[in-house]
């Protein structure tokens, strides 16, 4: 078993094939393995791996430590016993059930409750989703490696890179002369070090004038402009959101259903706009909302649009409006993905406020 995390970066795949045959050896011998990434900086970002001493062999790993504060990072840095730890793992799965069932026992009888209690079709496993939202919330290698009496630590002999801030996504990109990273036909004078990244509806013109090292980067629904020395300080942001309560905490830009997608475009007092997806065969539930009235045109595909009981088969450029409390639903008929706008208009236009009467995913 082999667990890997899918934002790092490896570029040399064949230093890294070799590198997990020789973990396959250790995991045989009935070893978990973790690889360890030599520290060029005090980072108080990811855990740490204790060796005798860092080597170009691997060893028996005597323990780990999370994230430590700035002076034991330094600490850390100064001496040759500590690696970062890379988040991955390696093991046998007898190994690692053996090892949940000494160091967490906890965690493991909630996976289990999850598994004994998810359905299957095919090659498909749904997992149960209220048993899923009980599992304690820890970052599992690190849980179970650092508990573990049996660790083999593999010194990474190849490039790495986690990924984890703005700048290191910049400086997985090509820079221009003046060390800029900017999407293509970006206009820049008299601007170094700064690194822009663009993920918006559409493509947008980006002009730079007289700025230095800084992170700009635009979605769909925020906008985050900081200097690079400030830029792992992003979780403060998102903290002064969670405290207001803020949707975008809760919600990401584009939210995934079972039927299909939806975006929000545009939101101020009294309306917003959504950009609704529906796959082929697939339907949203019968419901009505107490505060909203809701006006739909379809952009693509064919829908069948329930309004009370009446069903309005409704093509491209087509228009239905959903009165507030009227049970309405959303089907597409069609062979391909349907489109569709929407516009809320009302004095509450929170998630929350949908009353499910039928649902085919069974969340009414």
């Amino acid at each position: 078993m082999l667990v890997l995390s899918a934002d790092h970066l490896v570029p040399d795949a064949e230093a890294f094939t070799a590198s997990t045959a020789e973990a396959f050896e250790f995991a045989n011998q009935g070893r978990l393995v973790v690889w360890g990434i030599n520290p060029t900086g005090p980072d108080t970002r990811c855990g740490y791996i204790e060796v005798e001493r860092r080597s170009s062999e691997s060893q028996a790993a005597l323990g780990m430590v999370a994230a430590p504060d700035g002076q034991a990072a330094r600490q850390y840095l100064a001496s040759d016993r500590y690696y970062w730890d890379s988040g991955m793992l390696c093991g046998k799965a007898e190994t690692i059930i053996s090892a949940l069932e000494h160091h967490a026992p906890g965690l493991l009888a909630a996976a289990r409750q999850v598994v004994e209690s998810s359905q299957t079709s095919g090659s498909k496993v749904s997992l149960d989703v209220e048993a899923f939202e009980r599992l304690p919330a820890v970052e599992f290698p690190l849980a179970l490696a650092s508990l573990a009496d049996n660790l083999q630590v593999i010194p990474a002999r190849f490039s790495w890179s986690d990924v984890a801030s703005w700048p290191q996504v910049a400086h997985a990109q090509a820079a221009d002369a003046d060390g800029n990273t900017l999407p293509t036909g970006s206009v820049a004078l008299d601007a170094s070090g700064t690194d822009v990244r663009i993920d918006s509806h559409g493509p947008k013109l980006v002009g730079l004038l007289g700025v230095h090292d800084l992170v700009v980067v635009d979605t769909p629904d925020a906008l985050l402009v900081a200097h690079k020395d400030s830029v792992g300080r992003v979780d403060e942001i998102f903290d002064a959101l969670a405290a207001r309560k803020h949707d975008a905490v809760q919600l990401p830009a584009v939210v995934h259903r079972p039927w299909g997608t939806y975006a929000s475009l545009k939101e101020e007092d009294g309306y917003k706009v959504k950009r609704i997806t529906v796959k082929p065969g697939q339907s949203l539930s019968l419901q009505y909302h107490h505060q909203r009235a809701e006006h739909w045109v379809v952009v693509r595909g064919t829908a069948m649009v329930q309004v009370g009981d009446a069903q309005y088969e409704t093509l491209p450029g087509q228009y239905r409006y959903i009165p507030l409390k009227e049970r309405h639903r959303l089907t597409n008929i069609g062979n391909d993905e349907l489109v569709l706008i929407e516009v809320q208009c009302g004095a509450y236009l929170g998630e929350d406020d949908i009353v499910r009467l039928a649902d085919t995913y069974g969340r009414a």
